[in-house]
C-alpha cells in the first residue's frame, strides 16, 4: 500500500522516537539532508497540515549555512576523535550536544558570539557543573571545526572563567552509613539498599552499579568494566556484601533492575537516593552516592592497604587519589596514637 506521507520517518531524539520530515539537497556536489519535526499522531489534521505545508515548500527551511551547528556536529560525531572517547564521556557530552543541535541545527556558528556564550554559562550558574559541560563542549566543537576542519571560525568560549569543581565528594561517616541501613530497611527500599552494599562493597562508581549483572556475580567476584576508565576488574566481595546479595531474590537481568531485561537508569537511582536521603534529614544533605566509593577506599586505606591494592578495588588511575585516603587514614591514626601518648604523659606528671 502506497504511504499517504512519503518521506517521513521515525528517529529517537532524548530516547523519545518522533516523526520528522526529511528534507535532501545538493551541496557543492554533494548530498545533504535535515529532519523537521512533525506532529506525534499522524492521524491527525495537526499532522495532515504541517507535513502539506513542508511537502508545498511553504514551510520548508532554507538550506543551512556552510559552516551550521548541523555540519559540526555531523562531522565531529563521524571523526575518530568523536568515536575513540569513552561511553561514560559520550554519555556526558552527548545531551549538551543534542541540545545545541535542537536549538541551533542550521545557524552559522560563525554569528554566535562571546556574550552569548557567557549568558548561557552563567544562566545555569545554580547548577555549575552542567554550566561547566555546556562551556567545555562548545569550546571542544569550536576547536574541532577550527583545527581539525579547518573553518573560519574563532571560539568564543575560550577563556571565559569556569566555576570550577564544587564541594569534594564526601566519604559517609558511621552514623549515616548506620541510619541509610536502617531507613532502607523501615521505608522497604531493598533497592537502595542493595545499591548501598554494592558502592561501598565494591568501590565503583554509581553508574557502574547499574550495569552489574547477576552473571558477573560469582558468589564471590564481581566483574566490572568501568563506564569511564573502561579499565576491566574482578573484584572480590566484602562478607556483608556476599550476605545482602545471597538474601536477595533475583528478579531480572541485573542486580539494580528496572525490568526483567533492563538495568535502573542512572537518573533513577539517583531519584531513590534523594528520596531516602530527605527521610534523614538535613544532616544528610551533604552527602551523596559518590561518597560511597570513597567508603571502601577508606575503609581499605584504614586497613593498612597499599596503594596497588586499593586501586585493584577502586580501579583509581591515578595515584593522587589513592594517596588521599591513605594520607587522611594515616592522619587519624597518628592523632589518636598522638592523643594516648599524652593522656598517659598527663597521668605520669600526676
Amino acid at each position: 500500500m502506497k504511504d499517504q506521507f512519503p518521506y517521513v520517518c521515525r528517529k529517537s531524539v532524548r530516547g523519545k522516537s518522533r516523526n520528522f520530515y526529511r528534507i535532501t539537497w545538493l551541496e557543492n556536489g554533494k548530498r545533504r539532508e535535515r529532519y523537521v519535526p512533525l506532529p506525534d499522531d499522524r492521524d491527525t489534521p495537526e499532522f495532515a497540515t504541517a507535513y502539506w505545508a513542508i511537502r508545498s515548500g511553504k514551510a520548508a527551511p532554507e538550506p543551512k549555512a556552510r559552516y551550521s551547528w548541523q555540519n559540526l556536529i555531523t562531522a565531529y560525531r563521524s571523526h575518530r576523535k568523536y568515536r575513540a572517547l569513552a561511553p561514560g564521556t559520550r554519555r556526558k557530552y552527548d545531551p549538551v550536544i543534542e541540545a545545541i543541535l535542537e536549538k541551533n541545527a542550521a545557524k552559522d556558528l560563525r554569528q554566535v558570539t562571546r556574550q552569548q556564550v557567557r549568558a548561557v554559562h552563567q544562566k545555569y550558574a545554580e547548577t555549575p557543573r552542567k554550566a561547566d559541560l555546556y562551556l567545555q563542549v562548545v569550546s571542544l566543537l569550536y576547536n574541532f571545526a577550527r583545527k581539525t576542519l579547518d573553518w573560519p571560525v574563532e571560539n568564543p568560549a575560550e577563556g571565559i572563567e569556569l566555576y570550577g569543581p564544587q564541594k569534594q565528594h564526601q566519604p559517609w561517616p558511621p552514623w549515616l552509613q548506620d541510619a541509610w541501613v536502617k531507613a532502607c530497611i523501615d521505608l522497604n527500599e531493598t533497592r537502595m539498599l542493595t545499591a548501598f552494599w554494592l558502592g561501598t562493597g565494591t568501590g565503583q562508581r554509581p553508574g557502574d552499579l547499574t550495569a552489574m549483572e547477576w552473571d558477573h556475580f560469582d558468589g564471590e567476584y564481581m566483574k566490572v568494566v568501568q563506564d569511564k576508565t573502561e579499565a576491566r576488574l574482578t573484584i572480590w566481595c566484602p562478607k556483608r556484601l556476599r550476605a545482602h546479595l545471597s538474601s536477595l531474590r533475583r528478579t531480572g537481568r541485573y542486580v539494580l533492575p528496572k525490568n526483567l531485561t533492563q538495568p535502573l537508569t542512572y537518573s533513577q537511582l539517583e531519584k531513590d537516593f534523594r528520596r531516602v536521603r530527605a527521610a534523614l534529614g538535613e544532616k544528610a544533605a551533604p552527602y551523596s552516592m559518590h561518597g560511597w566509593r570513597y567508603v571502601a577506599a577508606v575503609e581499605l586505606a584504614e586497613a593498612g592497604c597499599s596503594d596497588a591494592e586499593i586501586q585493584s578495588v577502586t580501579g583509581h588511575k591515578a595515584l593522587e587519589m589513592v594517596q588521599k585516603y591513605r594520607r587522611a587514614a594515616a592522619q587519624q591514626a597518628l592523632s589518636k596514637q598522638a592523643g594516648q601518648r599524652r593522656d598517659r604523659h598527663r597521668t605520669n606528671r600526676g
